[in-house]
Formats: structure tokens, sequence, C-alpha cells
């Protein structure tokens, strides 16, 4: 009997290893598929006009969208849409990998002797043990926990972004977006959360299914003995290293910066049915670049490759996607900032100070 729970284990660990070899590649292949054409259509090249004309049309929202370019389109205030949805699956990623972390990847060696209730509910799982295994070196245990952070730090961008959508912009009636960059917000938001867990989000689900399982089937017992230990989920988070710290002021740095930029564009229109003439914004990074809450971004998705330590080329991809997603549609509304206003300050750029 030993050696079948022993084979199963391999054949499980082996399966478990496919899938997420699958996952990471489609996710990559994804990353990409969004950064080329982006790329290619912003190359200087006549023949390619036709195909940055197009691209710039799922791109354009808002104030740049001409009221004659509105078939595919619609209403800029859906994008409280994939922003809620962002919310419900950061949050299930969150949860479900925190509670892996501290059930099955402890980093101190006083944790080493796993939560009473755990043990009690998962004695002679094979999964159970088979997470142990898989998570026995320091380094595994330490990236489960980069994991959580990182999706902590994309919970706390997610929730802000809800947040402004109902209380800071006030998008008016006539706001639209095309359909494609409708598609593509959904994309990102759950792309996004996916990439910063891919080392362990497999066993994540696998962990926590096999939870419920147990559940069921020990029910009212189970519940008598479970003890919420708030400061075991914190503490492995405060004994990560010094560069998901870095990471995280890079993070707030971005963070705070895109809200007060997000701020400003909001009292702009103080009435969503409001019809006024659009004005030149200023204050904070309004005076150097044209879409600073663009920048932000940027630099909150760099703060974010940073924290996760550099080594995962599928955050590589996201950031890299971020870039160029957001640099094309900051170089439109750059132009047509020109195009709109005579005296449009000449020293500021689209989105990097100084640069571009």
């Amino acid at each position: 009997m030993r050696a079948i729970e022993i084979l199963i284990d391999a054949l499980t660990l082996r399966s478990m290893n496919a899938m997420k070899l699958f996952l990471i590649g489609l996710l990559r292949a994804a990353w990409i598929a969004g950064i080329l054409p982006i790329v290619v259509a912003s190359l200087p090249f006549s023949r390619l006009n036709s195909f940055h004309n197009l691209l710039l049309g799922f791109a354009k929202r808002g104030k740049i969208l001409s009221s004659s370019s509105r078939k595919f389109t619609v209403p800029q205030s859906f994008f409280l849409h994939f922003y809620l949805v962002a919310v419900v699956w950061t949050t299930t990623l969150l949860m479900g990998t925190w509670y892996f972390a501290y059930n099955v990847a402890p980093l101190s060696v006083e944790s080493l002797s796993y939560p009473a209730a755990t043990s009690h509910l998962t004695d002679g799982s094979p999964v159970f043990s088979l997470h142990k295994f898989r998570f026995s070196s320091a380094k595994d245990r330490f990236n489960v926990w980069k994991s959580v952070f990182l999706l902590l730090l994309m919970e706390f961008q997610i929730l802000r972004r809800l947040y402004e959508t109902f209380y800071v912009f006030k998008y008016s009636s006539s706001a639209r977006m095309h359909i494609m960059g409708y598609l593509t917000g959904f994309f990102f938001y759950i792309a996004a959360p996916l990439s910063l867990c891919t080392f362990c989000v497999l066993e994540v689900v696998n962990f926590v299914a096999d939870q419920v399982a147990e559940l069921n089937v020990e029910g009212q017992e189970m519940l008598s003995i479970t003890e919420l230990n708030l400061w075991g989920y914190v503490k492995p988070i405060t004994s990560l290293g010094w560069c998901q710290w870095i990471g995280a002021a890079i993070f707030a740095w971005g963070w705070l910066h895109q809200y007060h930029c997000h701020s400003i564009l909001g009292s702009l229109r103080e009435k969503s049915d409001q019809t006024v003439e659009y004005v030149i914004p200023h204050g904070d990074w309004f005076d150097i670049v044209s879409s600073p809450h663009y920048l932000a971004e940027i630099i909150i998705y760099a703060g974010i490759l940073v924290a996760s330590g550099g080594t995962d080329f599928t955050i590589w991809l996201l950031l890299g996607f971020v870039v160029a997603n957001l640099s094309f549609a900051a170089a439109e509304t750059h132009r047509w900032y020109h195009q709109k206003f005579e005296d449009y300050p000449p020293n500021r750029r689209a989105i990097l100070p100084f640069v571009y």
C-alpha cells in the first residue's frame, strides 16, 4: 500500500508540473500576443499606418474617441465591470494562497510544526503530504510567501481603482470606449494576478479543494478545533527580504501619485451629466507629462516586478504589456492635447519626463 501511495504522489507531482508549465507558457504567450501588435504599430513606417490606426481605434476612449467613431463601443463607466471582476478574482487568489502558505510553507523553524487543525484534517492525506514535500526547501517556502506579498500589492491597487470608479471619476453619459478595450480590461485583470502566483497557484487550488473535501467529511468536529492565528498569517510577510520592501516602496510611490492624478482628472468634471469644455489639467505630475496617471501605473508595476525579485519572466512580460499599452495610449492623448489647445505647455512630454 505504501508503494502505491508513493507512486500516486509521484504521478500527481509530475502531472502538476506539466500543468504548471502549460499555464506559464499560456500566460507568456498571451502577454507577448498583447505586446507585439503595439510594438509593430508603433514602428515609423508608412506601410503600417492602417494597422496603427486600427489599433489606435481599439485603444481610444473618452475625450479622444470622436463622436463619429462610436461603432462597437460601450459606456466608459463599464470600467466598473472589470474592476469588480478583478477584486473578486484577486481576493480569491490572495486568500487561497495566504491560507496555503500558512499551512504548508512556514518560514520560521518553530512554525514547522503545522497547525493542529490542519494536521488533524489532513492526517494521512496524500495531497497534503505531497505539498509538504513539494515546498520542503526554505527557498520554495519563501517563494510561496512572496506570491502572497505580490497578490497583496495587487489587491491594494485594484481596490483603489474600484473606489475611484465609484467616488473619484464622474464619467459623462456620452463617454465611450471601444469594445476591444473593454475586453482587454477583463483579460488584464484576470491574467495579471495569475501571473504573480504561477509558482504555486496549482498547488493552492489542489490544497483548497482537498480542504473543502475534508470539511465536508469532518464538519463540525473540524470547526470546533480550528483556531485563527492572525499573527501567524502576518508575521512571515514581515520577514520577507529587502527586495520585497524596496519594491513595495516603489509601488506605494506610484500608487499615491496615481490616486492624486486621478483626483485631479475627476475634479475637472463635478457631475457625471455635466457637459463642459475640456481644460488643461495642472498639478502633480501633470506639470511634466500629459498622462501622469499612466506613468504612475508603470511605476506601480515596476514596483511589483522589483518586489518579485525580477527572476520571473512572466512578470517581466506583464510589465512590458503595461509599458507598451500605456505608452501607445499616452502618445495619442498627447497629440489630442496639442490639437485641442494652442497654449498647451510645450515642455510637457507624453508619458516619460524629458524623454517621450
